[in-house]
């Protein structure tokens, strides 16, 4: 231990543990070689549910679950188990009795088989397939957990992608200001103000370029961790999937619910439970009812007098009953009872938690909706008011802050289209998961109607 509070404690040789076998290099698929710079939305789902630790250790929990399962199926058959026992005896000489020496060698097969015990080894069985089951179903609920949050990942780093080119095009706008407010002062037509209001204008562009460009790399780290691969892995994507047309959803959100109640696999994870715990119920009330059991045995003996050995065997069939145990058979089957019920009232909350989750995405998506559409009005309209701006300053009938008003704006707007897009798929990537059907390609299997009035993507 540490000699004093202000002291680092050194560690031994022995405490330094070296990263266990499962703790590989990331599997990258063997074509990602050629594509590594222009990866889709599928190619980075695909690397980050083969190497995320969250999928590999609930695969690893459902995997041993499934060998639970079998192992508790093994109550249905006898137990056969074998045993050799061999002695060496050697007897004292006594009066009138001379020394003897012998050597015993008995193999035996003993057998054991549980015949009936009122419900209790098929109740066994049964938790241990509704434990699986709610493994395999929580599995699937951590890869789309994992989907999610890879998805919200891409879209944020295609989106910072997406505002560092629109502010490059900002401050290009700017720069060319500055320089019309230069020329302009130069053959006298504008002022020393119009200069530096318009290279005020153009450092804080750059300013913001800046900002966003590390935003960038930020995010780039932060779905290179979502994927479960080193931020220094030189890739980058095509965002191709962020820029599918928005559309309106086809099914109402009381559809939608249904279809989650029935979908959902964290729900059925739950149901699963409440199951497994009932059939503890059966279990704890098998133990204090009869059970009927048959052992037996077959041995042969080997002895120094009977080289060629003789056989014998035992064959019994038992009515164990269970008398009393200080009454705690009674209280573990109220145990067992109660925390039915509990496993039965969490499923319940889930199951209320689950519509409120789909009735909050459904209404999100909706607005993110109208404000993609709102924005790309929004940018058409900036779009032609920046460029009256700057044809009338450069005419000479406007002024200098009409122009960087209007060229702030039109910054504004690209921003809020960029911020836009991004809350919409993400909006419709986590109502996809909501409602659970999110799929291992990224896609967000829902109905949608195009919207012929939504303008062209810019």
């Amino acid at each position: 231990m540490a000699p004093a509070p202000n002291v680092a404690w050194t560690p031994p040789p022995a405490a330094i543990h070296q990263p266990p076998d499962s703790a590989r290099a990331p599997e990258l698929p063997p074509d990602l070689g050629e594509r590594i710079r222009q990866l889709t939305l599928a190619d980075v789902v695909d690397i980050g549910l083969r190497n995320n630790p969250a999928t590999r250790i609930s695969w690893a929990q459902a995997r041993a679950s499934a060998a639970a399962y079998g192992s508790a199926k093994g109550a249905y058959f006898p137990t056969i188990d074998a045993a050799v026992t061999g002695t060496r005896l050697k007897t004292s000489a006594t009066q009138g009795r001379n020394a003897a020496e012998q050597t015993v060698l008995v193999p035996s097969l003993n057998l054991s088989w549980l015949l009936w015990d009122f419900g209790g080894r098929s109740g066994s069985i049964k938790e241990a397939r509704e434990t699986l089951f709610a493994a395999d179903f929580s599995h699937n609920a951590v890869i789309q957990d994992v989907v999610l949050q890879i998805e919200q990942a891409y879209f944020q780093y295609v989106a910072n992608r997406a505002l560092r080119t629109a502010q490059q095009t900002t401050v290009d706008e700017a720069k060319a200001s500055l320089d019309a407010a230069q020329e302009r002062q130069r053959v006298g037509v504008a002022t020393i103000a119009d200069v530096l209001q318009a290279r005020t204008a153009y450092s804080q562009a750059l300013l913001d370029l800046q900002a966003t460009e590390g935003a960038v790399q930020t995010t780039r780290g932060a779905l290179a961790l979502a994927l479960g691969v080193p931020a220094t892995i030189p890739y980058d994507l095509d965002s191709t999937a962020a820029e599918v047309p928005v559309a309106q959803l086809a099914d109402s959100v009381d559809v939608l619910i249904q279809q989650a109640l029935k979908s959902r696999p964290d729900l059925a994870a739950a149901r699963a439970t409440y199951e497994a715990a009932l059939s503890r119920v059966s279990q704890r009330r098998a133990d204090r009812l009869p059970a009927l059991t048959a052992n037996g045995s077959l041995t042969r003996t080997y002895t120094s007098f009977l080289p060629s050995g003789a056989n014998g065997y035992t064959l019994s069939v038992g009515l164990q009953i269970p008398l009393f145990a200080g009454f705690s058979r009674g209280y573990d089957q109220e145990e067992a009872a109660e925390l039915a019920r509990a496993a039965g009232l969490r499923a319940d909350a889930l199951s209320q938690q689950v519509i409120y989750q789909v009735f909050s995405s459904y209404y999100t998506l909706q607005t993110a909706t109208r404000r993609v559409q709102t924005a790309d009005d929004l940018l058409a309209s900036a779009t032609q008011s920046e460029e009256v701006a700057l044809g009338r300053y450069r005419e000479g009938v406007g002024t200098v802050l009409d122009l960087l008003q209007a060229q702030s704006a039109l910054a504004s707007a690209r921003a809020q289209r960029v911020q836009a897009r991004l809350e919409w798929n993400t909006a419709l990537a986590q109502l996809a998961h909501d409602i659970g059907i999110l799929d291992t390609r990224g896609g967000a299997p829902l109905r949608l109607i195009p919207d012929s009035t939504s303008e062209t993507p810019r």
